[in-house]
């Protein structure tokens, strides 16, 4: 007999097998010795009364395990001399599309312009000893795109888009945890991602597809409205097919599009700054204890909304025991971003505090135009780098300073390496941006006791949240109004927020044009 239960449990309780299967037994009105397996399908914590439980919902075996049929199973098929589709950037819209084009038939070449994985790693290690960015190969662009290196969060709101449990199986096909196909929120980890992501890559050989690095795409060919193919360096790739997941930091792609009349729109985007907290701070706050989180719960998460001005304020890509990483793509720029190990084993706490930003608030402003959302980021960035004194250092001041307009005479230790300098945010970011910040943050500290605190610093800026620009497509078919061949996918085209709701993007122009 097979029976699937649901549990509510103290985390100590979840912690022992022991006590876990004399309660299903309770349930089930049978003896413990009956129960053969216990397989855990879900699992999430409820912290929001001050009594912590564990959601566990689980499948128990009766009397003998009973074989269950796994629904999963990736069906790739040898294409080496199928017909060839261009997919432009290797981050999890264009992995992913990649994989999906295999499964039905064709073959990707995928034009990666950083490089594979292993020597991204060097490059990273040479840019906290140097302080120069590769702009080709830093923590935006490489093999698995900004998420490989900064993270691998795989929560997501946008089930709409696709099967999500589909993205995940076909992470763990290729060797991420288990686990992520039972927690809430999914997470796979900086230092693992990047094993799962060199295997993507050989599956895609295996197949016959092919994945270039350090290939650029410079331009886009298109004869009477129609994609040609795609020119990398001196060399033309023909394909009548070309899926576009170059990622929001390839600026320089928007505006190799606009010299070639493609249609883009502004749309709205976030920026804001990296707060950061000492991990034990918000495990006593979220798990209200002041233990902290004890032998048995994990690294506490937050997740904070509001609205001022009518614009949201909001927490992004919340890293529990994680640190914060330089995460600019050129010179002359300072931008943050967070990052956890799988361990998530850090003293510190981080996550991007951002506001909203419309066109119309721009045009109040300097900025005009198709451009005008890249260009104010621009600036904020360059602005980023002068405060910080160059060489990666980060414009900081503590949270407490922040509120109240105060340059912080000394900072508190802080997990990013390069390291801090004070500055005074008030002085120079956008008045909207540091009034919208404010008000938010105060909020946030009246829903969470202790949050607003001198311990806690803000770093600046995060500003690749999200693309400024649009490329649009048509809803069903997902190819360009205008171009055809043209499949705009991810979050660099405005249509995604992460790495599963990229990958599910780039399955869904796969799909589109086979």
């Amino acid at each position: 007999m097979y029976k699937e239960l649901e549990l509510r449990i103290t985390p100590e309780e979840a912690h022992d097998k022991e006590i876990v299967n004399d309660l299903l037994a309770r349930m089930l009105h049978v003896g413990r010795e009956r129960i053969m397996h216990v397989e855990i399908l879900r699992k999430s914590i409820d912290a929001r009364q001050r009594r912590v439980v564990i959601q566990l919902k689980v499948g128990v075996h009766v009397d003998r395990v009973e074989e269950k049929e796994r629904v999963f199973s990736p069906q790739y098929r040898d294409v080496s001399s199928a017909e060839t589709v261009v997919v432009v950037g290797a981050g999890p819209a264009g992995l992913f599309a990649a994989l999906r084009l295999i499964e039905l038939g064709m073959r990707p070449i995928v034009l990666e312009r950083g490089k594979c994985v292993e020597e991204r790693k060097q490059d990273l290690n040479s840019l906290y000893k140097t302080g120069l960015v590769n702009e080709d190969s830093n923590y935006g662009f490489g093999e698995g795109g900004a998420g490989t290196f900064s993270d691998g969060k795989l929560f997501t709101r946008s089930k709409k888009r696709g099967n999500v449990d589909r993205i995940l199986e076909i992470l763990v096909y290729h060797g991420a945890s288990q686990n992520i196909l039972i927690d809430a929120h999914p997470h796979i980890g900086t230092d693992k991602l990047p094993r799962v992501i060199v295997n993507i890559r050989k599956t895609i050989e295996r197949y016959g597809g092919e994945v270039r690095f350090n290939s650029r795409v410079r331009d886009i060919i298109i004869e009477q409205n129609q994609v040609r193919g795609v020119v990398v360096g001196d060399e033309e790739i023909r394909a009548d097919h070309v899926i576009l997941a170059t990622g929001h930091s390839a600026r320089d792609v928007y505006r190799m599009l606009q010299s070639r009349s493609v249609l883009m729109f502004p749309k709205d985007f976030a920026v804001g700054l990296r707060l950061e907290h000492p991990q034990e701070l918000i495990d006593q706050i979220q798990y209200h204890n002041p233990r902290g989180r004890g032998d048995f719960l994990p690294a506490a998460e937050y997740s904070f909304v509001t609205n001022v001005d009518s614009r949201g304020v909001y927490s992004f890509c919340m890293c529990p025991g994680g640190v914060v990483v330089p995460a600019c793509t050129g010179p002359g720029q300072q931008v943050v971003n967070g990052m956890s190990a799988s361990g998530r084993n850090t003293a510190w706490a981080n996550s991007a505090m951002v506001t909203s930003i419309g066109e119309g608030e721009l045009l109040g402003m300097k900025y005009r135009g198709l451009f005008a959302g890249l260009e104010f980021q621009e600036d904020l960035e360059r602005a980023a780098w002068e405060q910080g004194g160059k060489n990666l250092c980060a414009p900081a001041q503590r949270l407490t300073h922040f509120l109240c307009g105060h340059l912080s005479e000394q900072l508190p230790r802080t997990s990013y390496k390069p390291g801090v300098r004070a500055t005074s945010f008030k002085e120079w970011l956008p008045e909207m941006v540091y009034r919208r910040l404010r008000e938010g943050l105060n909020q946030f500290g009246k829903k969470a006791r202790g949050f607003v605190t001198e311990e806690a610093v803000l770093l600046g800026v995060e500003s690749r949240t999200s693309s400024p620009l649009r490329i649009p497509r048509e809803v069903e078919r997902m190819v360009h109004p205008e171009i055809s061949g043209l499949y705009p996918c991810g979050e660099g085209a405005g249509y995604a927020g992460g790495i599963v709701s990229a990958a599910m993007d780039g399955e869904g122009s796969a799909e589109a044009i086979c």
